[in-house]
């Protein structure tokens, strides 16, 4: 009697002395669904939908992060009635996977491929059927499972979409690609059906801001998280070379940081008591890598009234997690350095090539995915740049094009004239593709400073002649459906100097970029999330490999030498 009455004792005290510190310990499950302020029964039903925007071996990280999402929902207790997946589906039984069947989302992770329902896939991962998705609309879809989100006044809804993006678009694996505005005008209606109570978007992409940023209304109750700004890329993480990095037989990235980071605290933590502002907070540290040079700045839209909500409300609570402790300064894993999403493939190619035997044809492969990517991301910044010079003259050019607009102004007055110059800059010049979508923001300063079609497609004519004939170039690449690929179009010439507009763009109006490999060595330096495949170093020295301050892919003396011969290749550093 007496021990259990100094045990009573000794309850009371820890907890007065928890309370005096501003700190809460380990509590009971019981208490944890109090703290909570809701219950099961008070929260209606939850629904997810989980994208992953891309297609490709070296975009393996995309659908990586949605299966992990989808695990985490269903330890939480959602139903899989409930959870609607979007992802192409290329990359578990890819050759290039050394584990068929098996997708990991961090070096030392478990699979989270298995079980993952396949509701669209392929062909299927579309603008259309998503956007009904949310909606509810079934008559809408075309394939896929039929499954949407039929949701009623009561209920909680998370979206989370991973992949590429660029100033006011998200990614597809089909065409087109997803425009802000269409994506802003779903949710709308969405609202204006009464269909659901709360509703929390997470979004991986670069220049993810932009989606939400001056377009996103109050009072719609919605709270959106974006892994970047307006302004600049999101960033890959588990990568080769990085001081977390995959096991060696893989070649790619495993995650993306911002994806990670919520995952990585949301498979540990009590959701049933850490908020959506808690969570903002902590994924916002770590994804900015404590404000260091690899890592980008999440952001916050909406109604941010919202983050005061738990976690649990809409992606459940792992009954595992529900004992529980407090910690003040509770912070993620630090993150190694990652990479710039938009250099993701090149660092698969890259580290394919070094892996893959002397004269084999897996390294000739190698050699040509990295050249054909080098000459595509080229050809469409020396084009885009050309463009800007034809339109606005040579000094002008450059700075209408770099414009960024002041915070809480969406990217461009006119969405229709963005559509309509991208897709008129795709049937002269070839796809944007992956990379080549970060020119949005230049496209949509054009339609900013009054430019039409017409004038876009007389610039654009003579800054593409022709451009590379590999499959990051083809059409089928673009944005847009239906494009026929422009004939070449005679146009009087303007005023302008032919010659000294082809050196200031560095390349050519006519020019055709050659899909083999150059023939010296060259260095291809990404120094920021400007960089671009134009920024290009001499070779390093005979025998000697990249180095310096920043993350080097580093090979042998030999190696290096041979990459270094004429015709053998580039030799890439990356400064990620």
């Amino acid at each position: 009697m007496m021990s259990y009455a100094a045990g009573v004792l000794l309850l009371v005290v820890l907890s007065i002395a928890s309370i005096s510190d501003g700190r809460n310990i380990i509590k009971l499950p019981s208490e944890a669904l109090e703290i909570s302020g809701a219950d099961e029964d008070s929260i209606g039903t939850r629904w997810a939908v989980l994208l992953a925007g891309s297609s490709g071996y070296w975009n393996y990280r995309h659908q990586a992060d949605v299966c992990h999402a989808y695990q985490l929902l269903k330890k939480g207790g959602l139903k899989e009635e409930n959870i609607v997946v979007f992802m192409y589906d290329d990359i578990a039984y890819d050759t290039e996977n050394p584990r068929p069947g098996v997708l990991i989302n961090n070096p030392h992770g478990a699979d989270v491929y298995k079980g993952v329902p396949k509701d669209y896939v392929g062909d299927d991962v579309t603008v259309n059927n998503f956007l009904a998705v949310i909606l509810g609309n079934r008559t809408a879809l075309t394939g896929g499972s039929g499954k949407v989100v039929d949701s009623g006044p009561d209920d909680h809804i998370f979206i989370f979409y991973s992949d590429h993006g660029s100033p006011g678009v998200l990614g597809m694996p089909t065409r087109p690609y997803l425009y802000a505005d269409d994506l802003i005008d779903a949710l709308k209606k969405k609202h204006a059906s009464g269909t659901y109570k709360h509703l929390v978007f997470y979004l991986e992409a670069c220049e993810s801001g932009s989606v939400f940023e001056g377009l996103l209304p109050e009072g719609m109750n919605i709270y959106a998280t974006t892994a970047s700004n307006a302004e600049e890329s999101s960033w890959a993480t588990y990568c080769p070379g990085d001081d977390l990095s995959p096991p060696p037989e893989y070649e790619t990235c495993l995650g993306d940081l911002y994806s990670v980071a919520w995952m990585e605290d949301s498979d540990i933590h009590n959701l049933r008591t850490e908020t959506l502002k808690q969570q903002y907070q902590l994924v916002k540290k770590r994804t900015s890598n404590d404000n260091s040079y690899y890592g980008s700045h999440v952001m916050q839209y909406g109604d941010l009234e919202l983050s005061l909500e738990q976690l649990f409300l809409y992606m459940g609570s792992n009954p595992a997690n529900d004992n529980f402790t407090f910690v003040d300064d509770n912070s993620l894993r630090p993150s190694s350095k990652a990479i710039n999403q938009r250099d993701a493939d090149l660092l698969h190619f890259w580290d394919k090539f070094l892996k893959a035997p002397e004269g084999s044809a897996r390294k000739f492969e190698a050699q040509k995915q990295l050249a054909e990517a080098m000459a595509h991301r080229t050809h469409v910044d020396s084009s885009m740049k050309l463009i800007g010079k034809l339109l606005f003259g040579i000094e002008k050019g450059p700075e209408v094009l770099k414009t960024i607009r002041p915070a809480g102004k969406p990217l461009v007055d006119d969405w229709s004239c963005l559509k309509s110059l991208v897709r008129t800059f795709e049937q002269h010049c070839g796809s944007l593709s992956q990379y080549g979508i970060k020119h949005t923001r230049a496209i949509a300063n054009i339609c900013n400073a009054g430019i039409g079609r017409d004038q876009m497609a007389e610039a654009a004519a003579q800054a593409c002649v022709s451009f590379p004939s590999n499959s990051w170039s083809s059409l089928h690449r673009g944005f847009n459906p239906n494009r026929k690929e422009a004939t070449a179009i005679a146009h009087p010439a303007a005023n302008y100097d032919e010659a000294k507009l082809a050196e200031e763009s560095g390349a050519g109006a006519g020019d055709s970029m050659a899909t083999e490999l150059p023939t010296r060595a060259e260095t291809v330096t990404a120094t920021n999330n400007n960089a671009t495949s134009e920024d290009l170093d001499p070779p390093p020295p005979s025998g000697e490999v990249a180095n310096g301050n920043d993350r080097s892919l580093k090979s042998s003396p030999s190696t290096s030498q041979q990459l270094a011969e004429p015709g053998r290749g580039f030799s890439i550093r990356f400064q990620t």
